[in-house]
Formats: C-alpha cells, structure tokens, sequence
C-alpha cells in the first residue's frame, strides 16, 4: 500500500501499468507455448518433435521458447509436467470430500475416462515417457507433490467409507488410483484397435455405459464382502 505522505506520481503508475501488462503478456505466452508443445510432443513424440511447430502454433518466436523453458529437453519435461497438473487440477475440482464414497469414486471414474478422452496428450506424453524409460518424470522435482492431494484425498475417502461400513479396510489408495486409471485407460489408448477387431462403436454413448461398468466394478471391489478370500492374490 502507498504511504499517503508519498504520494504515487503518475510516472510510476504508468510504469507498474506497463510492469503488470508485461507479466499479463507473458502469462499468455507460456501457457501458449505449453498448449502447443502438449500438442506436438503428443502428436509425433520426442525424437519427432519440433521447436519450429511450437513456436508457429503457439503465435511465439522460437528465441521466446528459449528464454521461457529452455532447449527441448527443458520444453518437453515443462509439458509432461503440465500434463500431469492438469489431471490433478480436474481431480481437485470435483471436491471428493465432500461426497458420500460411493458418488465421489463413481465421478473419479467418470471424470479419469473422460479426462483421457477429452484431453488425449495426457495418454500420449505417458505412452512417449514410458517408451523413454520414464527418464524425465524422474527429474521432475515436485512430481510427487502433484500427486500428493489426489493419494491424501483418496485416502481420506477410503476410510471415510471404511467407518460407515461400505468400504472394507485395507485398500491403498495408490492402488485404486491405479486399478481406476488402468480400467480406463485401455479402451482409451485402443479404442481404434478395438474399433477394428471387435466392430464396437466407441462413441460417447459407449464410454459413458463404460463408465459406469467401470464404477460398478469398482464399487463392488470395495465394498466389504468383496474381501479376497484367505491366500489368495
């Protein structure tokens, strides 16, 4: 706050204007260029991918890109990064809190589907990671950071639903995530293979009765009479 015995001249308001458009403009060009390079890492992958493409489609010089992120190792790890944070702000925003259990892990299942679909970088950056040896996401510092609140809320969830009785005890929540996640992955990241071979119309009817098969399945895993029996695995 100004100290009213120094008063704000109008030269120095004009330059905080200018100080403020310029982090404006610049906001704007890093989540273009991001935008774009989720898009042309996903479409031809690392080894494929190209500065010139990003720079084009995000209306930016290639120097901006150099400046902002770095070379194309810096780019790249800046979008896989981008991509996990965008999974979690959705997962963030459906409050599972404060949802009954079985609600909150039925829209975590919708929302995982259909985050997949709607945002098809997501299944690309992971397939191009994995096919890397998974060698960026590991210098990702705060890669686990990203993942803390979903594993913190899905834990607190699973015992939610523990003390009312519906969920049984025991479950990780890093196991579910990844049970939910691999349920929906699949007819995601195959659905042109499955088009072919099966003769299914993978549309958005399909996925949404996939969906709740999905949820189902999952719900009835919880539940406390689904318990593995003795030694089994």
């Amino acid at each position: 706050m100004a100290d009213p015995a120094y008063p704000v001249s109008a030269q120095d308001s004009a330059r905080g204007a200018k100080a403020a458009g310029r982090n404006r403009d610049a906001a704007r060009s890093k989540r273009a260029i991001l935008d774009a390079s989720l898009i042309e890492f996903s479409t031809h992958g690392y080894a494929g991918a190209r500065i010139d493409r990003v720079a084009e489609r995000a209306g930016v010089s290639k120097p901006l890109i150099y400046t902002y992120f770095g070379d194309k190792d810096a780019l790249y790890a800046a979008a896989l990064r981008e991509a996990y944070v965008q999974i979690r702000e959705g997962e963030r925003n459906l409050d599972l809190d404060h949802k009954d259990p079985e609600t909150a892990i039925r829209d975590l299942v919708s929302f995982t589907l259909h985050h997949f679909v709607d945002k098809p970088w997501f299944i690309s950056m992971l397939n191009t990671e994995n096919l890397r040896g998974g060698s960026t996401i590991r210098q990702i510092k705060d890669a686990p950071a990203i993942q803390s609140h979903l594993i913190e809320e899905l834990g607190g969830l699973l015992q939610r639903g523990a003390q009312m009785g519906i969920f049984r005890q025991g479950i990780e929540p890093q196991e579910l995530y990844i049970t939910i996640a691999s349920l929906c992955y699949f007819p995601v990241s195959n659905q042109h293979t499955l088009r072919a071979v099966f003769e299914v119309s993978i549309d958005e009817a399909w996925m949404q009765r996939r969906s709740a098969d999905i949820g189902e399945m999952v719900i009835r895993y919880l539940r406390p009479d689904s318990a593995p029996a003795p030694g089994a695995r």
